[in-house]
Order: structure tokens, then sequence, then C-alpha cells
């Protein structure tokens, strides 16, 4: 019962914001805008620094693939600047064409470049975080074939098909708050 209820708040609240100190928390962050495409979510917030109000946009997806007490998640935010980042922990080590994008069981994307693949900072920006932003519209599949900090082989598989009406959300919610 404890994991569904931590598992509730780690979906219900903004992951990975940033208090004033650059930790890892919801902070003084307060959510404006949420809606929900499957298990890919559209969020707006908004704190004030002083007389400045500070608003936000993203589109995130959460996997708690492993409950305690070997708890592991991969996510994946998405900024309507043309961000795209996966927290990927460390130790985790995908296999050849474990990092891909499928469309009717076909690959139609694959990443095979550090740090991404062995639990590191990625992010994509630029021209690769467009490309890949059209890729995962296309998509009706993200996988991630991977063995993890753990030790324990994983496949994850996650569903694309609601990913390009989220992104539109995102960038409609974003454009109403002059994001």
């Amino acid at each position: 019962m404890i994991k569904w209820i931590v598992l509730a708040c780690l979906l219900a609240a903004p992951s990975l914001a940033q208090d004033r100190q650059g930790n890892d928390t919801p902070g003084e962050w307060r959510v404006t805008h949420t809606k929900a495409f499957g298990l890919w979510d559209v969020i707006c917030d908004e704190r004030a620094t002083g007389d400045v109000l500070e608003e936000r946009c993203y589109l995130r997806y959460v996997d708690v693939f492993s409950p305690r007490p070997n708890f592991a998640a991969m996510f994946a935010f998405v900024t309507p600047d043309g961000r795209i980042e996966f927290g990927i922990e460390r130790g985790t080590a995908f296999r050849k064409n474990g990092f891909r994008l499928e469309r009717d069981g076909q690959s139609i994307w694959s990443f095979e470049k550090d740090p991404c693949l062995f639990g590191g900072t990625c992010a994509f920006v630029d021209g690769d975080a467009t490309e890949m932003t059209a890729q995962m519209i296309a998509a009706d599949s993200f996988i991630f074939d991977f063995v993890d900090r753990h030790g324990t082989p994983r496949k994850l598989e996650w569903d694309m098909t609601r990913f390009g009406e989220a992104f539109d959300e995102m960038l409609s919610a974003s454009k109403e708050r002059g994001i």
C-alpha cells in the first residue's frame, strides 16, 4: 500500500523541479495546469521570485519500474524550447539498439551514443531534439532494453500513441502563458 502512495505522490508532483538551492524537489513551484495523455503529463507551474513571476510548462513521463528495496525509475522531460531530457540512473547499461522508437514493431529511430546509454545526463537539444520530437510523434512505442543498476535485465515499452497530442497541449499551454 505504501509503495502505491509513494508512486501516486511521484506522479502527482512535478518530478525533478528544482528549489532555489538547485535541489531536486517541487520546492516553491505551484501547479497551474495539468493534463494527462496516458502516462504522458503536461504540467505548467509557477513561483514568485521577489516581484517576478516565473512560469514554465513541460511534458513528462515517469516510469517507476522497480519498487523498493531495489527502487529504480526512468523519466523523460520535454520543454517548449525544444529540449528533451531523459533521467537514467547511473549504472544503467543499454543493450545494442536498446534505446529506440518503433512504429508497427519496426525501429524508426535509435540512439547508440554516450552518455545516455550508460546512465548519465541524457539530453537532446536544437536539431537533435527537433528530429527526435518528430520521430517520437511518428512512433507508437519507445523501447528501452537495458540492465539496471541492480544488475536486473529490463525491457520497458512506453506508449507513444498520445505523445503528439501531449506535445501540442504543452505548446498551447506555454503559448497561453507567454512562455
